[in-house]
């Protein structure tokens, strides 16, 4: 299995950025919804479906209030079977959409994470990560028997065991993590304050809604800007919310006509962030190739100019055909920096520099030049 690491490579196409990301949300059920949508169409899914509770009545703080979700209508099934078939005629929807290089993620509790992987695994999809997010405010066990269900799991997988080219924007994510490889563990807060929705009677609108943290982090992860999210069980839009502000486009199914509704409101309220914020990030890695010969022939290094190191230790001339030559050695501007230090190897786009009317300045800035516009192009 091949993934993309860098979410756009040198040679992967340019991202075209679209003024308003298309947002859908599809009232009625999502398995017919979803077979409405062209095979192989879809980039990524994520799925926060039921979580199947299986709690008989009412669950009640200490101060006897009643808390949310536990024994709502959309949770109930009639048994682990059914539950299974539900879990089966969703995920099989999902797959047939699905482009051979898209991801899924799904979220859910103890009470069905396990069966929903067991079945994922049957029906030939390929578990790269489970993903713990650990909440940092996790509503405390009332009933003082359990330990405090502080977290959720997340299965992220590929459509087969042979996909190739799929979407890991490893080096951003590592970046964003003070260049330490992003973990499987994530410490997000539960939904709260103003991002939570609420109606005109001030109670939230949906029980479980999803904190844009979390949503954030799994787009980021493994998608880029353009391609298009599907989120079966939209709820009040949290995936769509977020969708649209990092330029994705957006699909969301939803039975429920007032989610839907609320949804739809705050979708539409949402700035997508400016195209400067979400352009590819480039490694030195995937970045396109550029020589040193590039530099002559745009005229920003002419033959005959003297490369020097920091401290002008060594100098070295620039020939027409690309090369340089230090005394009576000629050859790349890597073999050359390694010549005049006596080393083995040298990176000679960090060791030499040209100077300017301002100072010094290292080859690799020019590099750079030509690369940025390569990519803006």
């Amino acid at each position: 299995m091949v993934e993309s690491r860098s979410g756009a490579s040198a040679r992967a196409p340019r991202t075209n950025f679209e003024s308003v990301p298309d947002s859908r949300v599809v009232i009625g059920d999502c398995v017919a919804g979803m077979s409405k949508l062209p095979k192989a169409s879809v980039d990524l899914i994520f799925a926060d479906p039921p979580y199947n509770l299986q709690l008989k009545g009412d669950l009640k703080r200490p101060d006897e209030s009643h808390v949310d979700a536990v024994n709502d209508a959309w949770d109930k099934f009639d048994s682990f079977a059914a539950y299974d078939n539900f879990t089966r005629a969703w995920l099989l929807a999902c797959r047939r959409i699905m482009k051979p290089t898209a991801t899924i993620w799904v979220i859910g509790s103890y009470h069905n994470i396990f069966r929903v992987g067991a079945i994922m695994q049957d029906l030939g999809f390929w578990i790269l990560n489970d993903i713990v997010w650990r909440k940092a405010n996790p509503m405390p066990n009332f009933r003082g028997r359990r330990f405090t269900n502080a977290h959720e799991t997340m299965i992220w997988a590929a459509r087969d065991e042979n996909a190739k080219g799929y979407t890991f924007n490893y080096e951003a994510l590592k970046a964003a993590n003070e260049d330490v490889q992003a973990r499987s563990d994530w410490l997000i807060p539960l939904c709260t304050g103003e991002e939570r929705l609420k109606g005109a009677d001030g109670k939230k609108i949906h029980p479980t809604q999803k904190p844009e943290g979390l949503l954030a982090r799994v787009l980021l992860a493994s998608s880029n800007p353009g391609d298009l999210i599907v989120d079966p069980f939209n709820g009040t839009g949290t995936t769509g919310a977020v969708a649209k502000r990092l330029r994705r486009n957006y699909i969301g199914f939803e039975r429920d006509h007032d989610y839907a509704a609320a949804a739809e409101a705050r979708i539409a309220a949402i700035e997508p962030l400016s195209e400067d914020t979400l352009a590819p990030f480039v490694t030195p890695r995937s970045a396109p190739r550029v020589a040193f010969s590039e530099l002559i022939e745009r005229g920003m290094i002419s033959p005959g100019t003297k490369l020097v190191d920091s401290k002008k230790r060594h100098g070295a001339l620039v020939r027409a055909d690309g090369a340089i030559m230090l005394g009576d050695k000629v050859g790349s501007i890597h073999r050359i920096g390694a010549v005049a230090q006596g080393s083995e190897a040298c990176n000679g786009w960090t060791f030499w520099h040209v100077e300017t009317n301002k100072g010094l300045r290292l080859i690799d800035e020019l590099r750079a030049e030509i690369r940025s516009g390569m990519v803006a192009g």
